[in-house]
C-alpha cells in the first residue's frame, strides 16, 4: 500500500468543529477504460541525441550541478530512442510514459492486450502489465479553505528543528537560500490559494500521472503537509526547515487506484526532476502492495535494484541529487519493513521518533533485502506541525513528515557546504547520527546533529581541498 494512505490513517487533525471533507462523487474513470503496460526496449538506436551534446536534453542549470560536482554524463542520460517511439504510435500504442533510465515506456491500450503480441515488437525484450482501470472510482474535489485564527496556535514547529539543531544553521544564515527541492508526491491541494504558503517559491510543477489531473492542485494534500514542513516562511506563525529554498512539485500518485504504474510515474518525475536542475528530491511515497495484487513487492525484492523506482532512486546521487525518501509507516501491520524505493542504495531513507526521541511504533524497520542498514537517519515524524489542505495549521504523524523535515536540514546545511557532492552529503548526515557507531534496523545510524555536520565538515582537511579542486 502507497506510504501517503498509511500515512493519512494516522494523521492526527487538530481542526476546527466545523470542518468538513472534500466531496466526492462516484464516477467513471476519467477517459473511459485504460491498460497500462511497461515495454523494455533493447536499445537507443535511432536516438538524434549525443553525449557529446549534452546541452540538447538536459539544462544548463543540470549540467552545471554535474559539473560542480565532477560528474559525467553518461548513455543514461540519452533520451528513448525517437525512432522507436515512432513505430509504437503507428501501431496505434499511445505512449504515456517514458524513463530514459530504464530504457522504458508505458503504452495505454482500450483494451486489454495479450503480452505475447506486446512482446513480439522486434525492439522490445519484455512486457509487464502494470495496471487495469477499474470500472468506476471517486472522484474529490477540493477542499474548501478554512480561516484560521493565528493567535494560540495548536502547534509548534520549533522541536522539530531544534532536535536537528538546524536552528543554529538559521541563526547564521542557512536557510536553504540557492537550493532547489522537488516535491513527488500524491497531490498538493490548494497550495495556489492558501494564504500560510504565499509566499512560498514555487518554480515548477509537473503531472506525471496518467490521466493526468485537470485541476493540478485540486488533488489529495498530503503533498500540501510535506511542502509545508520545509518551505513555511512565516515568522510568528510557523517556519519551516528550508524556507528560502525553490520548490518542485511534481503529482505521481493516483488517489483512485494503487498501481505498479504509479513506481513508472515515480521514475519520470525523477528525470524531469533532475533535467531541470534540482539538488534535493523529497519522496513521502512507498510501495509494496498493489490493487489485486498485480506486481507486489516480496521482501526478497527490497534489493534497491528489483523495482523500477528503486533503481531510478539509486541512480540519483550519481547525477548529484540527494534523495530523501520516507521509510514507510509499516511498524505496527504485518508487513513492518521499509517500502520501496526505500530500499534504495545511496539515498537517505528516514525513519521516525517522537518528541522524547523515542522510535514511533508505525516506523518501518529494515534491514534491506541484501542487509543494509535501514531507515539510514531519524526525524520527528509524530505530531509534527503541517499546514494542511484546508490552510490551516495541525499536526500530523508518519515518515511523510519526518522524510521532508530530514531534506529541509540537508538542503541547509548543503548550503553551507555548497563544495560536497551528494554523495558525501550522505556520508556526512549518517556519520553525524547519534548511532553511527553502532546502527541498526530501527534508529539506522540515528537522529543527525546537522550543526555538528556542518562544524566537521568545514574543518576538515578534505572539505578544504575539494574546495581548492573547485577554485582551480
Amino acid at each position: 500500500m502507497k506510504l501517503l494512505y498509511r500515512t493519512l490513517a494516522v494523521v492526527v487533525f487538530a481542526m476546527l468543529a466545523t470542518s468538513t471533507w472534500a466531496v466526492e462523487e462516484h464516477k467513471a474513470y476519467p477517459g473511459g477504460p485504460c491498460h497500462l503496460y511497461r515495454l523494455q526496449l533493447k536499445d537507443k538506436k535511432g536516438s538524434p541525441y549525443s553525449l557529446s551534446k549534452p546541452e540538447e536534453f538536459l539544462s544548463m542549470k543540470s549540467l552545471e550541478r554535474r559539473r560542480r560536482q565532477g560528474l559525467s554524463i553518461d548513455s543514461t542520460d540519452l533520451p528513448i530512442s525517437e525512432r522507436y517511439l515512432s513505430k509504437l504510435r503507428q501501431l496505434g500504442l499511445k505512449v504515456v510514459s517514458k524513463s530514459k533510465w530504464n530504457n522504458t515506456v508505458v503504452v495505454a491500450l482500450p483494451q486489454p492486450d495479450d503480452l505475447r503480441t506486446l512482446a513480439d515488437i522486434p525492439f522490445v525484450t519484455d512486457v509487464t502489465h502494470l495496471f487495469s482501470a477499474p470500472d468506476s472510482v471517486d472522484i474529490s474535489s477540493r477542499d474548501e479553505l478554512i480561516p484560521q485564527n493565528l493567535e494560540n496556535l495548536p502547534v509548534d514547529s520549533r522541536v522539530q528543528m531544534s532536535m536537528l539543531h538546524v536552528d543554529q544553521l538559521h541563526e547564521v544564515g542557512y536557510r536553504g537560500k540557492g537550493m532547489t527541492i522537488a516535491i513527488i508526491d500524491g497531490g498538493f491541494m490548494n497550495v495556489d490559494r492558501i494564504p500560510l504558503l504565499s509566499n512560498v517559491s514555487v518554480v515548477a510543477q509537473r503531472d506525471c500521472v496518467y490521466p493526468p489531473s485537470p485541476d493540478f492542485y485540486g488533488e489529495l494534500d498530503h503533498g500540501t503537509m510535506v511542502l509545508s514542513t520545509i518551505a513555511m516562511n512565516r515568522p510568528d506563525t510557523m517556519v519551516g526547515m528550508a524556507p528560502e529554498a525553490h520548490f518542485v512539485l511534481i503529482r505521481t500518485e493516483d488517489g483512485r487506484s494503487e498501481s505498479l504504474a504509479e513506481e513508472d510515474f515515480w521514475a519520470a518525475a525523477a528525470e524531469y526532476a533532475d533535467s531541470i536542475g534540482v539538488d534535493l528530491i523529497n519522496s513521502s511515497l512507498g510501495y509494496h502492495h498493489f490493487d489485486r495484487s498485480l506486481g507486489d513487492h516480496p521482501y526478497r525484492e527490497l534489493d534497491g535494484q528489483t523495482s523500477i523506482c528503486s533503481r531510478s532512486a539509486a541512480l540519483l546521487a550519481s547525477k548529484g541529487i540527494v534523495l530523501v525518501a520516507s521509510a514507510g509507516n509499516e511498524g505496527l501491520g504485518t508487513w513492518k519493513k521499509i517500502n520501496v524505493p526505500g530500499d534504495a542504495d545511496n539515498i537517505l531513507t528516514v525513519g521516525a521518533v517522537n518528541q522524547q526521541l523515542m522510535n514511533t511504533g508505525f516506523s518501518s524497520v529494515g534491514p534491506s533485502a541484501d542487509g543494509r542498514v535501514k531507515p539510514d537517519v531519524m526525524a520527528m515524524g509524530y505530531h509534527s506541525a503541517v499546514v494542511s489542505g484546508k490552510g490551516t495549521l495541525t499536526t500530523a504523524n508518519g515518515t511523510s513528515f519526518s522524510a521532508p523535515i530530514t531534506c529541509g536540514a540537508v538542503a541547509c546545511l548543503w548550503q553551507a557546504l555548497p563544495n560536497l557532492t551528494a554523495l558525501q552529503m550522505i556520508d556526512l548526515v549518517r556519520s553525524s547520527g547519534d548511532r553511527f557507531e553502532y546502527p541498526d534496523n530501527v534508529f539506522g545510524y540515528g537522529i543527525p546533529d546537522y550543526w555538528k555536520a556542518f562544524e566537521k565538515a568545514r574543518t576538515s582537511i578534505d572539505y578544504y581541498m575539494r574546495w581548492e579542486d573547485l577554485d582551480d
